[in-house]
């Protein structure tokens, strides 16, 4: 897996582009990644909502959750679906609107520097085998393609707005993550 650095797309993923992006500021140089969590409706897997809301096409009258994000406007730049399906919503050069209000090592707007990953998940339920290496091999060509992305600026969403988001939650495995990762990668 690749990262075409002109385009800001990952190679051999499906794109379903969003609208929710704008660009990031000119001295901003891409050196985070946030992992979040998703799904629509909570707890629920399997469904094109999590698609069709960062698309801006989400029924809000399909689901009484839905009504608190009605006009809530949210993007990540790839989603790592149950299977390990990675669909990318916005290219990595842009400002992909996920973080929200939030703070790493002190500096703020977290958007303007990060690349946010959305695994299909919540905070009650264990991830799936296919997501881990989805997100391994996606992390892989980022860190390829931007340095700046080392080991201690790989964050969860929870580590940089405590005080709002607990995610990806208490059964995403840090360990087993960031253990893999630091090995090098099959030839």
């Amino acid at each position: 897996m690749q990262v075409d650095k002109v385009r800001g797309l990952l190679h051999g993923v499906r794109c379903a582009l969003s609208p929710n992006y704008d660009a990031r500021p000119a001295e901003a140089a891409i050196n985070a990644l946030v992992i979040h969590a998703i799904s629509m409706p909570p707890g629920e897997y399997g469904s094109t909502d999590v698609e069709r809301f960062f698309c801006n096409d989400l029924d809000f009258t399909c689901h009484p959750f839905y009504r608190e994000v009605d006009g809530v406007t949210v993007s990540a730049h790839l989603f790592i679906r149950r299977d390990g399906q990675v669909i990318q919503f916005v290219p990595f050069q842009a400002r992909a609107w996920h973080a929200g209000v939030s703070t790493l090592d002190g500096r703020g707007r977290v958007n303007d520097f990060s690349i946010g990953i959305e695994l299909e998940g919540s905070d009650y339920a264990p991830y799936e085998e296919a997501q881990y290496r989805a997100l391994i091999e996606v992390t892989r060509a980022l860190q390829a393609a931007y340095p700046g992305i080392t080991p201690e600026r790989i964050v969860g969403h929870a580590d940089i707005a405590p005080e709002r988001k607990t995610d990806p939650g208490p059964y995403f495995n840090w360990e087993r993550y960031r253990n893999v990762l630091a090995r090098k990668p099959p030839a």
